[in-house]
């Protein structure tokens, strides 16, 4: 027979939030839906390793689901679902729904790259008859995690002739890979005497990628030039041709279940493209019944957004003013109408560094998606602070759905912080606030999540889209 509740505890459900592990307030057919979902998850990082890769991975999954061109000048009917292209390397998605233009669109905006080392223009070069390739990293790492690592090579190389070989190197078994070598402890006294951030230096991330001589009595370096050779039999490529070459080292190991209970999921790539995958999920299956939808996936977000991939650019904007022309708006009309569901990750509370985070005020593994009202540093600097009215809107939405979710900040007020597109949605007179997944070693080559807090974004992200 159940006891009678005390008054306190009817005080305590009525008037606490009360957060429980999904684990424990979650029932079995949900917990088995979020290790389904998963799977394909983790499909999508193995074959999205770049911004380039992600967007022809998506474009494939949403020709599938019916999405074709956008034609600014056709005529569109609830439904219709179109994409736009930006060069390759950011996308738009877009299903039309029945409620007026005028009302707003709902857009939910990620980002697809992440961080690596990429290749210098003029990267091969021998020296003690090793060919090496430089590189310059990518977004926000940790260099010292980047060394003796199996590192795989991706992108694309773009001959003066037009044509564009892409390169994929270092993930299937029998492919080699490269590394940047370190020093072994015995000889690195001095090295480990440097600040934790120098303990591998930039103009040290050399990509180790050959040893074997070419066979001749009077050349000159012979081991660039045999790598050059192997470079032109595989992809027709001269040393020239890495002048106009976008090619990345990234981590060579696969997305793999973490956990004697697999729970979680360890990969590359989880920042940003846990949240891209779950909004492009709620955007593949949106019927148009209510608002009409966009869904934008963005480079350049971990270099600050800047460039015409990245969204402190203009296409974004672009696009709006193409599809409220399409009912006679200017596209300000739409725009001051939209909301926003910034996709991007959190930190996630680690319990071996738990100083670095407020533990009353952060995100937890299994404790569903998070909503991250402001980012910013140190007085909120950088920041787009979701107003109370729209945190309002986003809790009833959640709760309205059945959604597990939990509130985070991206660490102690005056350690550190971070930022996200939201400030570049929000500077077009949208109402924004990140939602997205708590990360275990954010911006690691070994990021670490949670399967029922990836399976909870993208219920957040349906209900946003059918809301």
């Amino acid at each position: 027979m159940e006891q009678e509740k005390t008054m306190g505890q009817q005080l305590q459900e009525e008037l606490l939030i009360g957060r429980k592990n999904i684990g424990i307030a979650q029932e079995e057919p949900f917990l088995q839906a979020a290790q389904a979902f998963c799977g394909p998850y983790k499909d999508f990082l193995d074959r999205c390793k770049t911004e380039r890769e992600a967007v022809t991975r998506i474009v494939e999954l949403a020709q599938q689901a019916g999405y074709r061109l956008f034609d600014p000048h056709a005529a569109y009917a609830p439904g219709d679902k179109v994409y736009r292209n930006n060069r390759g390397k950011a996308l738009l998605l877009c299903t039309f729904g029945r409620r007026p233009l005028a009302e707003g669109v709902r857009i939910m905006a990620s980002h697809i790259d992440s961080p690596r080392l990429d290749l210098k223009p003029s990267p091969l070069y021998e020296e003690a008859e090793l060919a090496l390739f430089k590189t310059h990293y990518y977004g926000g790492i940790k260099k010292y995690q980047w060394g003796a690592i199996p590192l795989a090579l991706h992108g694309v190389v773009c001959k003066k002739d037009g044509t564009t070989v892409t390169v994929a190197l270092g993930e299937d078994p029998q492919d080699p890979v490269l590394c940047v070598t370190d020093l072994l402890p015995h000889l690195a006294q001095e090295q480990m005497q440097r600040p934790l951030k120098e303990g591998l230096r930039g103009e040290e991330l050399n990509l180790l990628v050959g040893s074997y001589p070419f066979k001749d009595d009077k050349a000159s370096e012979l081991v660039k030039l045999n790598i050059l050779r192997l470079l032109r039999e595989k992809y027709g490529m001269v040393e020239a041709d890495f002048l106009s070459a976008e090619l990345t080292a990234v981590p060579a190991f696969r997305a793999r279940d973490l956990g004697l209970d697999r729970s979680m999921i360890g990969a590359y790539g989880h920042d940003d493209r846990v949240c891209a995958y779950t909004s492009l999920m709620a955007e593949l299956e949106g019927t148009g019944e209510g608002y009409t939808t966009v869904t934008v996936f963005a480079d350049k977000e971990e270099t600050g957004s800047n460039g015409n991939t990245g969204l402190d650019s203009d296409y974004l904007r672009f696009f709006i003013e193409d599809l409220a022309a399409l009912e006679g708006l200017p596209g300000r009309a739409v725009l001051s109408r939209s909301t926003c569901l910034s996709a991007d990750v959190n930190a996630a509370f680690d319990p071996t560094f738990g100083d670095t985070l407020e533990k009353r005020n952060c995100a937890y593994l299994n404790y569903g998606v998070v909503v991250t009202q402001y980012t910013g540093a140190g007085g909120k600097s950088g920041t787009s602070q979701a107003s109370a009215e729209f945190m309002a809107q986003v809790r009833g939405m959640l709760d309205g759905a059945g959604v597990p979710w939990q509130t985070g900040e991206l660490g102690r007020v005056d350690l550190g912080g971070g930022g996200t597109v939201a400030k570049y949605v929000a500077a077009l007179d949208v109402d924004v606030v990140d939602v997205g997944v708590p990360v275990l070693s954010m911006h690691a080559p070994f990021e670490v999540v949670a399967k029922n807090d990836v399976y909870a974004t993208y219920l957040a992200f349906k209900a946003f889209v059918e809301a």
